[in-house]
């Protein structure tokens, strides 16, 4: 008997039930995107800008006499976390991030004044009538546009044997003439650019595109300058916004459900709402 055989035998199943039935996700104690707590901050009060001069990424700024944060740009580096006198900014699990408005990743830095809409109906409708046409699979094209290859390597992952994507009916093709989903990572080099355009023009209708990870939904810390965009924004119509430095492979599973209306968005004016 081989010995893969054998330890296969020996260990049973690899593959998480986990999203279909309760099961692992791995990602327990797993760090997600920092929270951030209005009501603790005291920038208006003393003038503490601790926070926005920590961030490697200029996702903090300060605004109306506290501070927003924009996750769209966070890499989840946890600086701000360090250095708050007054722990507005705390560590979290919250990994599972996707958006389908970027809107919704400011947190404004205030507490809001009634809870955001999870889904608009009329658009829930519509996007229900293009899913039905693909049947139970999803086939996605992948471009780096730039990225440092970490997304990449979370990409990878969801092809391994614990999380298995292929049986969730969702696949990467080669081509982009049999994608319905455009997933980009990377920051959009000029070099890049004109490819990536290319490659969405070649894909069929109904098409979609994901920003996958926080150089794609915001630059992060490579974005801007004179050979590199701020991330899809003002390039390509962009369905589901997933930030993190990189999104792990449950966060990647939750978006791809998210665009797929197989799970509930979590995220509303840049608040995490536990499931």
């Amino acid at each position: 008997m081989p010995v893969w055989t054998w330890l296969g035998w020996h260990k049973g199943r690899a593959t998480t039930a986990w999203p279909q039935r309760p099961g692992d996700d791995g990602q327990d104690g797993v760090l997600g995107l920092p929270r951030l707590d209005a009501a603790r901050c005291v920038a208006s009060d003393s003038g503490c800008s601790d926070c926005a001069a920590a961030c490697p990424a200029s996702a903090i700024t300060l605004r109306d006499g506290g501070v927003q944060l924009d996750y769209a740009r966070c890499v989840g580096c946890q600086l701000c976390t360090e250095v708050c006198p007054e722990g507005a900014f705390s560590v979290s699990h919250d990994w599972a991030f996707a958006v389908r408005d970027k809107a919704d990743l400011l947190n404004p830095g205030r507490v809001p004044a009634a809870p955001q809409p999870a889904d608009n109906s009329a658009d829930a409708t519509a996007l229900a009538a293009e899913i039905k046409a693909f049947g139970r699979s999803l086939h996605i094209r992948h471009v780096d546009a730039g990225s440092c290859n970490g997304c990449e390597s979370e990409l990878q992952a969801l092809l391994n044997p614990f999380y298995n994507l292929h049986r969730l009916g969702i696949f990467f093709t080669p081509s982009p003439r049999f994608a319905d989903l455009l997933l980009v990572t990377g920051p959009v080099t000029a070099a890049m650019r004109e490819p990536l355009l290319r490659t969405y023009e070649a894909m069929p209708q109904p098409r979609w595109v994901m920003a996958a990870g926080t150089c794609a939904t915001g630059g992060g810390t490579n974005g801007g300058g004179y050979a590199c965009h701020q991330g899809l924004d003002g390039i390509l119509p962009v369905d589901v916004w997933l930030p993190g430095c990189p999104p792990n492979p449950a966060a990647l599973i939750e978006a791809l459900l998210l665009l797929l209306r197989q799970r509930a968005q979590r995220v509303h004016g840049g608040v995490y709402e536990h499931a």
